[in-house]
């Protein structure tokens, strides 16, 4: 993972364990053979794919609001 795609990424979501998340659900989906939102002329990992994602504004997250948490 590239440390200057991670730090990018931290400056659109900085709570680490949002940011965690958002990158693990955006990586399952491109191994399933999603399309990558950012073009890129070296071969990236999923992984930087999606830490660049986030940081051009391609991938955001909402939170739950509690009463959508006590309907699931």
């Amino acid at each position: 993972m590239r440390d200057d795609y991670l730090k990018s990424a931290q400056l659109k979501i900085e709570d680490p364990s949002i940011l965690i998340n958002v990158v693990s659900r955006r990586v399952k989906q491109l191994r399933r053979g999603n399309r990558a939102l950012v073009e890129s002329l070296e071969k990236l990992t999923a992984e930087d794919t999606a830490l660049r994602e986030i940081a051009e504004g391609k991938i955001s997250y909402d939170l739950a609001t509690p009463e959508e948490l006590a309907r699931r």
